[in-house]
């Protein structure tokens, strides 16, 4: 495969082809169903399903298909199908992932950017859903492209780009099992959803946490009560709730005391934790703005990335019950509500850590106030399997070739539900679970930027992986 072509095409198309249309794809407010329960009636997921069909279906790929694919009360997904190129043997598909659905847009947002409007600033393209993740299904199209234009091969591809994984990929599961028989024996899967700590080389995500969330309400009272009258009488719920919350986690050190959600954490996967630190020292402490003089919860870089890797931990998402400062009367709340997100290393068990769970908030509750557990979900984790041969040698030569230093690995905080599926389905299966996002992307919150150039250095990458698959991995 001639390179200089891969990378001419490459830059040509992210120039005049995908970035109008990627601008366009983020003034679509093609919110995630957790936050937009009328999604099908807005049609904002349909709107961005149909702006990528059409723009795919205008590069009129030899022997591509594309469909979308529609599953009674579920979101969309939309789907790419493109043969193998002339004379590669069989070597299984190559499932190329992204996702279409957005955050909220919240508020915030700088001068003159908005989630909805699509801003380049210094080669950054600022909008909601262009680095989480739209520009995916683009990388992964042009990336075929590329590989053809410069005489390389590539088995059979499949991109996937579905419209839930923002509310956790509730309907995955059944567009797996819809589509098992056409997806056939999956030997590749490609993730563009991902990213690493800077924008001078290759990331692979190496393993995800699981997640697990809930709803905890503490009620002591059918009502209301004045609390000059009902304090001292009656316990305040959030009194209960802070003891229930003293069971998970240990209020000094952030550790969770739930012995279900802990695992041993891999000596490779420590080592690599250690080794992406000694790459970007510093990128991951000044990942994150810190208000005035708060200081991270170690002064150990390596400890904070496997605290945020492979240990769970707790975040309080969201809380119900409580009225406005400004609107606070002297009331003894009836109930309180907080919204528990968990995440937990890669290789727990999320059901068996929903059970401890339950069984801690809910058992010999303080003055027997009522406990409710609502909303509970759960998502296993994931970790990499080895890298097989051709895949380890070609991201060695694709680092040198195309980002001129050597590609680095980490664990992954989020989660990306899917991956765990298709580690279950596809045991056999490599990934490749990169992207152009970076410690400063502002995925989920206000200012959200696409490194254009990092983007397009990983659509590069993808085209060798793709043509190397071809030519290497045959079993």
């Amino acid at each position: 495969m001639d390179t200089t072509a891969v990378q001419r095409t490459v830059r040509r198309l992210w120039d005049a082809e995908i970035l109008p249309s990627l601008r366009e794809f983020v003034a679509i407010p093609a919110l995630s169903p957790n936050f937009d329960a009328d999604w099908a009636a807005t049609g904002a997921l349909d709107a961005a399903v149909g702006h990528l069909r059409a723009w795919i279906a205008d590069r009129a790929i030899p022997g591509a298909r594309i469909d979308v694919v529609r599953l009674p009360g579920r979101t969309p997904v939309l789907l790419l199908d493109v043969a193998a190129t002339e004379g590669v043997p069989d070597t299984g598909t190559v499932l190329l992932y992204g996702h279409l659905d957005k955050q909220p847009p919240v508020g915030g947002w700088s001068e003159g950017l908005g989630p909805w409007q699509a801003v380049l600033r210094d080669g950054k393209l600022f909008g909601r859903g262009a680095a989480d993740d739209g520009y995916a299904g683009y990388a992964a199209t042009a990336a075929i492209e590329a590989v053809r234009a410069a005489g390389g091969a590539h088995g059979r591809c499949v991109v996937l780009l579905e419209t839930g994984e923002e509310s956790g990929s509730p309907d995955l599961p059944a567009y797996l099992e819809h589509l098992g028989d056409q997806l056939g024996r999956v030997s590749l899967v490609i993730c563009l959803d991902s990213g690493g700590n800077d924008y001078e080389r290759l990331w692979l995500t190496t393993s995800l946490r699981g997640l697990m969330a809930v709803d905890l309400t503490v009620r002591v009272l059918r009502s209301g009560q004045h609390s000059g009258l009902a304090s001292g009488v009656v316990p305040s719920s959030f009194r209960v709730i802070r003891a229930l919350l003293d069971r998970v986690e240990d209020t000094e050190t952030g550790e969770i005391l739930i012995k279900e959600m802990h695992v041993d954490i891999p000596a490779d996967r420590a080592a690599e934790a250690a080794a992406s630190v000694a790459v970007t020292p510093g990128a991951f402490r000044g990942a994150f703005p810190l208000a005035d003089e708060t200081k991270p919860v170690s002064e150990d870089e390596v400890e904070l990335v496997l605290n945020s890797s492979w240990r769970p931990t707790l975040s309080v998402i969201g809380a119900s019950g409580f009225p406005e400062p400004a609107d606070a009367g002297n009331v003894l709340r009836p109930f309180t509500t907080l919204t528990l997100s968990f995440r937990l290393p890669p290789t727990a068990d999320g059901q068996a850590a929903l059970a401890a769970v339950r069984d801690a908030l809910t058992s010999d509750v303080p003055y027997n106030a009522t406990v409710e557990l609502t909303r509970t979900e759960t998502a296993n984790g994931w970790n990499a399997p080895a890298l097989a041969p051709w895949l380890r040698e070609t991201l060695d030569t694709v680092s040198d070739q195309v980002f001129g230093n050597p590609w680095r690995t980490l664990g992954l905080g989020g989660s990306i539900p899917f991956m765990g599926l298709l580690a279950e389905r596809y045991p056999e299966a490599q990934f490749v679970i990169t992207g152009a996002l970076g410690p400063d992307s502002n995925a989920h919150v206000p200012d959200e930027w696409l490194h254009v150039k990092q983007a397009e250095r990983v659509t590069e990458a993808v085209a060798h992986i793709l043509d190397a698959h071809a030519r290497l991995a045959a079993p």
